[in-house]
């Protein structure tokens, strides 16, 4: 992997980045109708992309859910990156910049400890590993098959 990782702010061809990495990783994005919904809302919600020789191979959407929170709206790094510090590095610019917006949180919502899924269990100690900490379960806003866990970071 190379070591010119560095972080950009796309402003156009969002969908497209999305659709692209969100359909390398099918464990995570196996819902046809979730992925569909990722990729339409990308062009409207600002993102951050890993970008390595040209090549994005990363991304972060990001939502303002309040004005103390922003929301990691979804979060992807093509398979071959994993365990590179793609994430790690999407995640420390998704905090810097919800800091300058005056946010006093980042959140994410990931899939709960309640459905056995081992994909589900490594995102969930990633974000454990970076500092995000369990706040709700939400076993309705996916429904009752793919229930909801709200994790939260201070900044």
């Amino acid at each position: 992997m190379s070591a010119a990782l560095h972080i950009t702010r796309p402003q156009t061809g969002r969908a497209a980045i999305t659709e692209a990495i969100l359909r390398d990783l099918p464990d995570w994005f196996g819902i046809e109708s979730a992925t569909a919904a990722y990729i339409a809302a990308a062009g409207d919600l600002p993102m951050l992309a890993a970008v390595s020789d040209g090549a994005t191979v990363g991304f972060l959407s990001l939502e303002q859910t309040t004005p103390a929170a922003t929301d990691i709206h979804v979060i992807g790094v093509l398979h071959a990156w994993h365990r590179n510090g793609v994430g790690r590095l999407l995640i420390e610019a998704a905090a810097d910049q919800a800091r300058q917006a005056g946010a006093r949180l980042l959140t994410v919502k990931t899939l709960s400890s309640r459905h056995d899924d081992p994909y589900y269990a490594r995102t969930r100690r990633f974000y454990e590993a970076e500092g995000f900490l369990p706040v709700a379960e939400l076993p309705e806003h996916w429904g009752p098959e793919n229930p909801c866990l709200l994790m939260a970071r201070v900044l």
